[in-house]
């Protein structure tokens, strides 16, 4: 890869990084074929975008970002100044709607793939402007509420004192009524 088309592949990661709302980084080292195309098409029904990224591109790409602790020293032979997360294989998934939706799709995989869900490590997680460590991401990450979820919290929250308002004008009438209905069952009562 020469330095044009390193910079070109800096800048689309760099750029992933930047629309996304979250991203988990994976090792996947030891995942057969079969469980990494199972992994691949769970994360695009999720609308995770996923992929292979060599991380030097992605200690490059997130230089100049929030997420410069995870980056260390870009000089030569310093790998070990790195984050422990940028050290051997990493597949990275880029949350583009929901925040929790990577790990949710990464905690549904470790159930459902038997012995090869253990092949299968979450390296760290970037939300916010921060650096997640793994156990975080695996324990906390999946259980954060999805854009659907928040969508509805918000609109509950939003609709509450229309309902309320609506309930409070309803009540003289339907004690109207009540009072009406009682009256009407006393007559009843008397009548026979």
């Amino acid at each position: 890869m020469n330095k044009d088309q390193k910079s070109a592949e800096i800048g689309k990661v760099r750029e992933r990084f930047e629309k996304s709302v979250a991203a988990v980084l994976v090792d996947f080292q030891g995942l057969n074929v079969a469980s990494a195309t199972k992994l691949r098409r769970e994360f695009k029904k999720a609308n995770v975008e996923y992929k292979v990224v060599k991380n030097s591109l992605i200690r490059h790409a997130l230089k100049d970002s929030p997420f410069k602790a995870i980056v260390g020293s870009l000089e030569r032979g310093t790998l070990r100044t790195q984050h422990k997360s940028l050290i051997g294989m990493t597949g990275v998934a880029w949350c583009n709607e929901s925040p929790s939706a990577a790990a949710k799709v990464i905690e549904e995989f470790k159930k459902s793939a038997g012995p090869q869900a253990a092949k299968l490590n979450v390296k760290a997680g970037l939300l916010g402007n921060q650096v997640l460590e793994r156990e975080w991401v695996e324990k906390e990450m999946a259980k954060l509420p999805g854009l659907k979820e928040t969508q509805a919290a918000a609109l509950a929250t939003i609709m509450a004192p229309a309902q309320q308002t609506v309930t409070v004008l309803n009540a003289p009438a339907q004690n109207l009524v009540f009072a009406l209905q009682a009256w009407a069952d006393k007559l009843k009562e008397q009548a026979v």
